[in-house]
């Protein structure tokens, strides 16, 4: 199967227009027209439907694109490796949650670096199923996730442990002395699952049945911009709300009358891979015991 006409299948399904496809590939659009057609015939199915205007996925064709997505992704990784074979010891890909990454992970991944030049980094950030997806097609080498993974081929460990806290703008001068549960409820709380499951439901159940918030979002480190200069609340892990609270954007809520459960972030990896992965390990230890 043609890896340029995965390229022009996956580009074609984002932008629903042969024009702006064949624009965006530098082609002519009689090419991204054969390249889909051949794809089609190899495959003797369907995987657009063509309008006038624009053309979208078929149901076979949006199971192709999470394959073809893969293949791209894998193909791109080896060639990458193969062409840096020279210049690096190891490449390491690591995935990890946002909130996760900017809580814990970054410092220590800056501090690997300095000490491993001789390794290659690959960084991916994403939500907590997606990443144990890739782990499992090897498009990953090891994540970190809230969500762990109990499969015989895979080693998961616990990473940290972190404490959800209650956040508001500093400038917000309400529940000084701290907020019950039934307050919290009428005021404007913004709703960041970010794939915890448990703690997610968690939170959920503090709210009324069917209760809808004013805003919900994947991951919590996408929320932080809405709560700057606004009366806005919600929950965001202890470690990653320390940062907003030492300089003064943000300020913690004490809560009056509930708690709230403690999240767990888990490292996965592939057990075939640790030795690849053990001088990342050696470093993430000594700075957990450093701390």
């Amino acid at each position: 199967m043609d890896i340029e006409a995965l390229r022009t299948f996956i580009n074609l399904s984002d932008t629903k227009s042969y024009t702006r496809t064949a624009d965006q590939l530098f082609v002519a659009q009689s090419t991204v027209t054969n390249r889909i057609n051949e794809l089609e015939k190899e495959l003797h199915t369907k995987l657009f439907e063509r309008t006038n205007r624009s053309v979208k996925l078929t149901p076979e064709g949006e199971k192709f694109k999470d394959y073809a997505e893969k293949v791209i992704e894998l193909t791109d990784t080896s060639l990458a490796e193969i062409a840096s074979n020279h210049h690096f010891e190891s490449h390491i890909r690591i995935g990890s949650a946002d909130s996760i990454y900017e809580a814990h992970l970054a410092s220590l991944l800056l501090e690997y670096r300095n000490a491993h030049p001789e390794d290659s980094l690959k960084i991916s950030i994403g939500l907590s199923n997606n990443l144990i997806d890739q782990l499992q097609n090897d498009i990953l080498d090891m994540v970190f996730t809230y969500l762990p993974l109990n499969k015989a081929k895979y080693t998961c460990e616990l990473f940290k442990q972190d404490k959800l806290v209650l956040v508001t703008d500093i400038g917000n001068k309400k529940y000084t002395k701290g907020i019950t549960r039934a307050e919290l409820i009428n005021e404007k709380y913004l709703m960041c699952n970010f794939a915890l499951q448990d703690v997610g439901q968690y939170i959920r159940k503090l709210f009324p049945k069917f209760h809808q918030f004013e805003l919900e979002i994947d991951d919590c480190m996408k929320i932080v911009p809405y709560l700057f200069g606004q009366d806005n609340y919600t929950f965001l892990p202890q470690d990653m709300a320390d940062a907003y609270i030492k300089t003064k954007q943000l300020r913690k809520v004490k809560l009056r009358d509930f708690d709230t459960p403690v999240i767990n972030s888990y490292i996965i990896y592939d057990s075939s891979k640790k030795d690849l992965l053990q001088r990342l390990f050696n470093s993430l230890n000594m700075a957990s015991a450093a701390k």
